[in-house]
């Protein structure tokens, strides 16, 4: 129960702190307005915020806990997006989840990894064709020397 209040409260200072920290920010010396703003911190763990400023940025996030109170098992997942203007004018959008399994972004303007060369993904192609040998077991012996 203690670890479960703790967790609340991480995801109450967690969902507050973006929204302080544009209230504070000054763009070109002027202040810019906070035009929508909400959030929600339940007594199970689970949040949700969003906020949209005068300059354009716009914010949200939703996030629980997955399988709480079991052992090894919980983990806490979040989902949500921002969009802004980058300096150059160009519209910046990102999506991303995180979970037990990390976190992961998608937006057009992330990099991509270059196509699997054609000689490689042959080679993986085989190697996915061929059946599953049981692996050997070694023991290993004591040292006589």
């Amino acid at each position: 129960m203690k670890s479960f209040a703790g967790l609340v409260l991480l995801a109450a200072l967690v969902s507050g702190a973006p929204q302080f920290q544009l209230q504070q920010q000054q763009y070109q010396g002027q202040h810019i307005p906070i035009l929508k703003q909400t959030q929600e911190v339940n007594f199970d763990g689970s949040y949700q915020y969003s906020y949209e400023t005068g300059n354009g940025i716009a914010a949200q996030e939703q996030g629980f806990l997955k399988n709480a109170g079991v052992k090894d098992a919980e983990a806490q997942v979040a989902q949500g997006s921002f969009s802004f203007t980058s300096p150059e004018g160009i519209p910046i959008s990102l999506t991303y989840v995180a979970d037990e399994n990390g976190f992961r972004a998608e937006g057009a303007h992330l990099p991509t990894p270059p196509p699997i060369p054609e000689a490689i993904a042959r080679a993986l192609q085989y190697i996915q064709s061929q059946p599953q040998q049981p692996q050997q077991q070694f023991q290993q012996q004591p040292f006589r020397g």
